[in-house]
């Protein structure tokens, strides 16, 4: 499972010998990513995509799992429903499984729609350095390399601050 590393940097300047860094250090530069205020010329920088800036995700998630519920109660109302109208019923366990299949789908993209219109709330705690000019990097790296790039950028950029991971280390056993 791959890790979001997430750095505050100085200004662009710094931001672009950073991404050389990493990129010689074979991190993808498809894992690279930056987020600076409104207005700031990022030149070739690869900004942050819809999904880190916005909570895609979780909306996605919260409106499949309400719309599987609201299929599966509108399922059993399709069920009561007098089927005099044509021949042959759809049997009762395909009706439901439909009509929760249906929900699943409808309700994680329309949450996932609207979630693009709210900002992250994991960037929450960054907004005011971003708007006071720095700049965050957000690196996608997988578990094992978590600690190698953190050292990288500690060992070669001391101005770049370490400002957290998400999903969060997990101590197991202390």
């Amino acid at each position: 499972m791959n890790r979001r590393l997430y750095f505050m940097l100085p200004d662009v300047k710094s931001a672009h010998a950073m991404l050389n860094d990493l990129l010689l250090a074979r991190i993808d530069a498809s894992h690279i990513h930056f987020l600076a205020k409104p207005g700031t010329p990022m030149q070739n920088l690869p900004e942050a995509s819809v999904s880190e800036r916005t909570d895609l995700i979780e909306g996605w998630e919260t409106g499949m799992g309400l719309g599987a519920l609201v299929g599966l109660a509108l399922g059993f109302v399709a069920i009561m429903v007098p089927t005099w109208w044509y021949t042959k019923p759809i049997p009762f366990v395909a009706t439901i499984l439909i009509c929760t299949a249906v929900g699943f789908l409808a309700g994680g993209m329309w949450t996932a729609l609207a979630a693009t219109s709210i900002p992250n709330s994991q960037l929450k705690q960054f907004e005011k350095r971003i708007a006071g000019g720095q700049v965050l990097m957000i690196v996608l790296a997988p578990f094992h390399r978590v600690q190698e790039i953190r050292k990288l950028v500690a060992d070669q950029h001391p101005e770049a601050a370490f400002s957290g991971i998400w999903p969060t280390e997990h101590v197991i056993f202390p």
